[in-house]
């Protein structure tokens, strides 16, 4: 199959550093050259890739300092696509809303996963004027402020399997690992570790909107009481990092489509201490690979539950459902299905010829 994958330029392919749908992207597009698919990645140009690259930008919009308005090579980058459309059997695209108007336009067969919150008020009435758009939810709840849209499939975020190693031992802390924004919560994890009398270690960026809720909420917090800020971290640190923690703190205090962290976390054989948000049921089962806790009282009651846990358990729920290989299937799915829908009423300008 000829399958063009199609990535926001923020970050490369895979980020440096933090980068949730670009991770994504990158370990789908790897999984499915390994089954022998024809993928073409179009991407920032510092992305790595076994499949045929198209470089958009030399290198990624949030590392980049030239250029402001990130609209604008991805608006280049559609163009070049809809040149060369024709060259594949089915487009995926993992740029929200952004190809709509040129995609219904265009006979090809596509369809977009959505990585983002849907509930913001403006966003229904974008969704509502191009409702036929095939899309992908990443999880069941990331659906229900739009119910109505032509959702094709729930596919859950993978990891490669030998992306984190299993450790059955972990030292005596408290991990929180993603952005320190509002919605994720950073001031409750440093109250629940403390609350909880164990050292808590923060791996996270600061993103320019969240520079003012850093400087009065986070930072005043950091450098006492056990609370170690190590700031940004790339992949290569995770592994040490999420392995060798108690568990991890997920806090959070928004509708999360789906927390890709707690996978990694999983993936190590590290349980989950998360609130009731979210896509958070769907990826932790209570009491087997963590707990769902609905304050900072049940979560610090949690810590101390902990070694009932059994972190070999919380890797094997990783590799039954949260792989990349049983993601790459699940998408493999949903692009057959379009394909076979489409039938003798769809040909592509590259099938005809």
């Amino acid at each position: 199959m000829r399958i063009a994958q199609v990535a926001p330029l923020i970050e490369s392919v895979p980020p440096r550093f933090y980068g949730g749908t670009e991770r994504v992207v990158s370990y789908l597009t790897e999984e499915l050259v390994r089954a022998g698919h024809q993928v073409t990645l179009f991407a920032s140009g510092d992305s790595r890739t076994a499949a045929t690259l198209r470089p958009m930008v030399p290198e990624a919009l949030r590392l980049s300092a030239q250029g402001s308005d990130p609209l604008i090579p991805h608006l280049v980058m559609l163009e070049q696509l809809f040149k060369c459309v024709g060259d594949f059997d089915i487009v995926h695209f993992h740029i929200d809303f952004l190809h709509f108007p040129l995609s219904r336009r265009e006979r090809h067969a596509h369809v977009t996963t959505l990585h983002g919150r849907l509930d913001l008020p403006d966003l229904a009435v974008l969704y509502r004027e191009f409702r036929e758009m095939p899309v992908i939810s990443i999880s069941e709840t990331q659906r229900r402020p739009l119910p109505w849209l032509n959702w094709r499939a729930t596919v859950y975020n993978g990891l490669p399997e030998h992306l984190y190693r299993f450790n059955a031992r972990a030292e005596g802390y408290l991990a929180f690992l993603g952005r320190l924004s509002p919605e994720k919560r950073p001031d409750r994890a440093i109250e629940i570790a403390r609350r909880a009398g164990l050292p808590l270690k923060i791996a996270a960026k600061v993103d320019r909107a969240d520079q003012d809720y850093f400087e009065t909420r986070v930072r005043p917090l950091l450098g006492r009481g056990g609370v170690e800020f190590l700031g940004e971290i790339g992949e290569q640190d995770k592994d040490a990092f999420l392995g060798n923690a108690a568990a991890l703190l997920f806090p959070i205090d928004w509708p999360e489509p789906f927390g890709l962290v707690m996978v990694e976390a999983m993936a190590c054989g590290t349980p989950v201490i998360a609130f009731r948000e979210g896509a958070v049921p769907e990826v932790v089962t209570d009491g087997v690979t963590g707990f769902i806790v609905d304050s900072v009282d049940a979560a610090v009651q949690a810590v101390e539950r902990i070694p009932s846990l059994d972190r070999r358990e919380c890797r094997d729920h990783f590799e039954r459902r949260f792989s990349a290989r049983r993601m790459a299937e699940r998408y493999l799915d949903v692009y057959r299905n379009i394909l076979d829908e489409c039938g003798a009423g769809f040909v592509s300008p590259r099938r005809a010829g």
